[in-house]
């Protein structure tokens, strides 16, 4: 199989002690989707869709990104570049 890069990596933090998954490519967005995700709500339902559509050539890969951080965002998941807005904010 071949894994189809899918823009600049999306780096999510995944553990309060500041772990982080860097996601590259579309292939390893699904797999988290389906094998390591959290909870099973709308917005995971809905980055599913749009990322099999994606990889059909039936959407776009941006629609399938954003869904993804949508999720990642809904099941706790905290997107590196939104931590790095969140302190700047702050500071």
């Amino acid at each position: 199989m071949i894994e189809l890069h899918w823009g600049h990596p999306i780096t999510i933090i995944v553990s309060p002690q500041g772990d982080t998954k860097q996601i590259s490519t579309i292939e390893q967005a699904l797999y988290w989707l389906r094998k390591k995700w959290p909870v099973a709500d709308e917005r995971r339902a809905q980055a599913l869709e749009r990322i099999d559509a994606a990889m059909n050539c039936l959407a776009t890969v941006g629609a399938a990104r954003r869904a993804f951080v949508s999720a990642a965002r809904s099941a706790g998941f905290v997107p590196q570049r939104a931590q790095a807005v969140a302190i700047a904010a702050a500071v």
